[in-house]
């Protein structure tokens, strides 16, 4: 019998949704590189629903119990007396430990009994590799899951900042993914990655591969980041790697907030020598009251923090898990994404949002408030 720790998030202010939008979810086949789905033999929970918070319980507790497991379910995980900390020690298996709940090497001294670290999404910068690798504790992802939502993500920001010559950094299921939205843009796309992408897709999307990411970032508008956090990336884009690059480029990097020195994008954008930056991803998460990015907004750029959202993910609580209408909350800025070309940074997260209600002809148009405060997480 293993002993499952859950950390989700709380559930929403206003209770589950009594009738969701929908009646049912898109019947997906297989994944696009031609992977199988997962079959499992029964589920107990209606697909599309909400899932992901403490009411939810990933719709596991039953598969778990009658298998003679124990599930504990928690969004507790602040201080050193929540739920999380009393009974993590004890976990065979811990799932979703997002901030504040990462598993530091501290924490992990602390669990002799862990063997599995299990993640909901893509991305593990939130553990200790190393420390966890000495534990002997495995390390999972849910593959995958949301790679297409984060290439639709990422081609949006690519096609609101705008270049002639895009190239991605890291051509695995997300970078490819990116790669073929683009192509059919017009645009000159570049990649460089460990690993050569096979000849027939390199001339049907027009690539041209670079030998490595120096040689790419000074060849090119738009440089969008998709590689994973570790030794080889970490800092990539330092000092050196920004000032190579041509002037006015951007940087998309919806990978791993540590691949980029935060303050070395800052300065390369108050010079002007990045003309942009885009993404959704901070560290330590969530973002401090002094971030740059929200600082440096009314100079005429920014990140938006949108968690890659769509609907296709199913992560809508992911960055938002009180109130979905949260995700009406920008940083600073309504369109999250910037450039330097004047647009105006006008609302903060945490004030009142409000938008236009259509009015009958002959009548002014009203503003109406939506909200009397966004979300927190």
């Amino acid at each position: 019998m293993a002993r499952i720790l859950c950390v989700l998030y709380l559930d929403p202010v206003t209770g589950y949704p009594p009738v969701y939008a929908r009646d049912s979810i898109p019947a997906l086949r297989g994944y696009p590189d031609g992977q199988v789905l997962p079959t499992p033999s029964a589920i107990d929970f209606i697909p599309g629903h909400l899932l992901g918070c403490v009411s939810g319980e990933l719709g596991l507790r039953r598969l778990l119990e009658d298998q003679g497991h124990e599930l504990i379910v928690t969004s507790d995980k602040e201080g050193p007396d929540s739920i999380f900390e009393r009974e993590l020690p004890d976990a065979d298996v811990i799932s979703q430990p997002y901030w504040p709940a990462y598993l530091t090497a501290e924490r992990i001294a602390k669990t002799p009994k862990l063997k599995l670290a299990l993640t909901a999404g893509i991305g593990s910068d939130h553990i200790d590799l190393d420390a966890a690798r000495t534990a002997g504790i495995s390390v999972a992802e849910a593959t995958y899951c949301n790679s297409i939502s984060v290439a639709e993500h990422t081609v949006l920001q690519i096609l609101t900042l705008v270049g002639m010559d895009v190239s991605v950094i890291a051509a695995g299921r997300i970078g490819q993914a990116v790669l073929r939205r683009l192509a059919p843009s017009g645009v000159r796309l570049h990649y460089f990655d460990t690993r050569r992408l096979p000849a027939e897709l390199k001339q049907k999307l027009g690539l041209t591969f670079h030998r490595d990411a120096r040689s790419l970032a000074n060849s090119v508008d738009i440089v969008s980041i998709h590689a994973p956090l570790h030794p080889r990336t970490y800092h990539l884009f330092d000092a050196e790697m920004i000032n190579s690059m041509r002037r006015g480029s951007y940087v998309v990097n919806t990978a791993r907030a540590e691949i980029v020195v935060r303050d070395e994008i800052v300065k390369a954008l108050d010079s002007g020598l990045l003309a942009g930056y885009a993404g959704d991803v901070w560290y330590l998460d969530p973002p401090a009251a002094d971030r740059p990015w929200r600082n440096h907004a009314p100079r005429g750029y920014g990140a938006a923090c949108l968690g890659h959202n769509p609907v296709r993910a199913g992560l809508l609580r992911r960055r938002y898990p009180r109130d979905p209408r949260g995700l009406l909350c920008w940083p600073r800025h309504p369109r999250g994404v910037f450039d330097r070309q004047g647009w105006r940074a006008s609302r903060h997260r945490g004030e009142v949002l409000h938008r236009r209600r259509r009015s009958k002809p002959g009548q002014r148009r009203r503003i109406v408030k939506v909200s009397d405060q966004c979300a927190t997480r």
